[in-house]
């Protein structure tokens, strides 16, 4: 009978330790919420559908799943994914699921997931704001098998008040152009409800970006206009993303600040021409796409750190051995103060928002108001108040 007991005590007590140490749907919410804000800002994915899937998909974080992989959206393997890998039963036994390092990650590929894909891109055209067009979108376009999938977002988000994430950043979401997007017609056999414009598209683009390669000093690119994914280029052109942003010299991924070439392969070392005459507004990067030639090697054929001002008509060298020899020492540090008293940075290669904003002590969001900046894209030579 003690022994009876005993292990009655025991079997209570694991029972009582497992259950306080399953998380609550509010406590999930508390643990992610920022990455689903910052998400929101990055790609445009409203943070109150971002959670409400997040609660969803890894039962608020207590699912097998989640726990070995930090997969929280159920997103599997797919053809294209080339990372690690875990088995998990689903649909059927032992489907390949993404296997991630941190949740961060797992939210990140999300955002990139669904912006990259063009079965989701009519989304985008939605009211960010607009959580139950989103919800029974997400299912039109094929995202769930559970019929009930949207009804049990909007419930989510409805009972947790999960809007609010979204009002915070509604006014930061990256900038698309809706009427880049084309839809299919609307099947009239469905008796789903869908909020006002929300259709499948078809194969068009869905963004201002070419689908004709073209070829610029012997390198591979498409034009891309303002506004543009660069993760959709990527996924487009079959590329791997952090690839791309190698050959076009930039630090991180987002959303084009300008029309511009995107390079698909390396740049050349040297131009086509000799030179090239600079034009109003044109940055050294500018030229440097607009030419394909590599950004660093046309900085030292011209003598040039990265920093300087050009002018219209100056002569910009694209062959070595051409132009006069440097003349101006180079600069000790790369911040500088104006005649205003504001403090400013000039980007250097690979910087980026983050780490020009953790260098300064200072947050992502006030270098954006600082700076008037829509997405996180930098170009090299680019000023930025710092300080005021």
């Amino acid at each position: 009978m003690k022994r009876l007991f005993i292990v009655g005590v025991l079997f209570l007590s694991t029972a009582v330790a497992r259950a306080q140490s399953m998380l609550t749907p509010e406590q999930y919410i508390a643990m992610y919420k920022d990455i689903a804000i910052k998400e929101m800002k990055r790609m445009g994915v409203p943070a109150a559908i971002t959670l409400a899937q997040g609660i969803l998909e890894t039962e608020s974080g207590n699912s097998d799943l989640v726990k070995k992989s930090n997969n929280h959206f159920g997103i599997k393997c797919k053809a294209n994914w080339t990372g690690a890998s875990v088995t998990h039963d689903d649909d059927a036994a032992g489907e390949c699921f993404r296997l991630y390092k941190t949740a961060d990650d797992s939210y990140r590929d999300h955002s990139n997931f669904l912006r990259g894909s063009e079965r989701y891109g009519f989304l985008f055209k939605l009211d960010v704001k607009d959580y139950k067009g989103w919800a029974y979108g997400l299912k039109k376009a094929g995202y769930a098998t559970n019929p009930a999938y949207p009804q049990i977002l909007i419930k989510h988000i409805e009972q947790y008040n999960l809007q609010q994430y979204t009002l915070v950043a509604a006014d930061e979401v990256p900038k698309f152009d809706a009427g880049k997007y084309q839809d299919d017609a609307e099947d009239k056999g469905t008796t789903e409800k869908i909020a006002d414009d929300a259709k499948v598209p078809d194969e068009a683009s869905m963004l201002d970006v070419s689908d004709k390669v073209i070829s610029v000093n012997g390198s591979k690119c498409v034009y891309a206009g303002k506004g543009t994914s660069l993760l959709v280029v990527a996924t487009k052109n079959n590329i791997p993303l952090s690839k791309m942003l190698s050959f076009n010299e930039l630090s991180e991924d987002g959303m084009l600040i300008k029309n511009q070439n995107v390079f698909l392969e390396k740049k050349s070392k040297t131009g086509e021409t000799d030179f090239y005459i600079a034009k109003a507004g044109e940055s050294l990067y500018d030229i440097a796409q607009k030419n394909g030639i590599q950004l660093q090697y046309m900085l030292d054929y011209n003598k040039f750190w990265g920093n300087e001002d050009i002018l219209a008509g100056t002569k910009i060298y694209l062959k070595p051995n051409l132009a006069p020899a440097r003349q101006a020492a180079a600069p000790s540090v790369n911040s500088v103060v104006t005649a205003a008293g504001s403090k400013t940075h000039i980007v250097a290669a690979k910087e980026g928002l983050y780490g020009i904003a953790k260098k300064y002590n200072i947050t992502v969001q006030q270098l954006k108001e600082w700076n008037n900046l829509d997405g996180d894209a930098l170009h090299i030579g680019q000023e930025l108040i710092i300080a005021k």
